[in-house]
């Protein structure tokens, strides 16, 4: 099934600007949406100059503004007509070992990464409750597999409560035999901004074959995936089963 219409949050950097432009290329049209505006404004321009035959829209949204991103969904929906996707891709790796002081950064990470993630859910299975279809679209990790240290450790507990809410919505959908498809992607190790500072780090891909292979998982309409599958398919078994003081020191 072609997704015509598909909605990124985080669109202005990253992954979300990566894979706005994979799909600007195959002829999607593109509802983006991020805090830093000037950016997703060149993100549409560039991609309207290469691809004249598509619709680019872009709108400012800071996800952690619950009754904004309910607006900006909707508004999206109204201009397009219909949503077809919505990837919900916006969040960040604040973070430091709990009772060091850092309280803060961890809410903020937690407040981005699952409640604001809850709100743009639930904006968006409002929209495709409403038009009975619609491909709802978390981006999650691979840290939400296990608990991680330090720095990872809010993170990846955001990640995994995000997978969990992806998969109790899918249980949801199944009791009612809604057409309606839920996918949780736990991307590798990918490069972009959040993790720009991190180095000597193993399995990294560059963000465009990251972007690339997220964009080919998510086309398939898994209810999960490991992006990129070689090596993660196989590091997220071991990943599960591995002892702790193990898995502790892959953060």
């Amino acid at each position: 099934m072609s997704r015509r219409n598909i909605l990124i949050t985080g669109a202005s950097s990253g992954l979300g600007e990566g894979m706005a432009r994979l799909w600007a290329e195959q002829g999607r049209n593109l509802a983006l949406c991020a805090r830093r505006t000037d950016r997703l404004i060149a993100l549409r321009d560039e991609l309207l100059a290469h691809y004249p035959h598509i619709h680019v829209s872009v709108r400012a949204l800071d996800v952690n503004d619950h009754a904004q991103v309910f607006a900006v969904f909707r508004e999206f929906r109204e201009e397009f007509g219909t949503l077809d996707r919505v990837v919900v891709n916006a969040g960040m790796g604040k973070g430091a070992s709990l009772g060091t002081g850092h309280f803060n950064a961890n809410l903020q990470t937690a407040q981005t990464n699952f409640v604001a993630a809850l709100a743009q859910v639930e904006a968006a299975m409002e929209i495709f409750r409403d038009q009975g279809a619609g491909h709802l679209v978390t981006i999650s990790s691979m840290s939400a597999l296990r608990g991680m240290p330090r720095a990872m450790t809010t993170y990846a507990a955001t990640k995994a409560a995000l997978a969990s809410l992806s998969e109790g919505l899918r249980a949801d959908l199944l009791k009612s035999r809604s057409p309606i498809k839920v996918s949780t992607v736990y991307p590798g190790y990918i490069r972009s901004e959040i993790n720009a500072k991190v180095k000597n780090t193993p399995f990294m891909v560059d963000t465009v074959t990251g972007c690339r292979a997220l964009v080919r998982a998510i086309e398939r309409e898994p209810d999960e995936a490991y992006v990129p599958a070689w090596p993660w398919t196989l590091m997220g078994f071991l990943i599960k089963r591995l002892p702790l003081s193990v898995v502790s020191r892959m953060a």
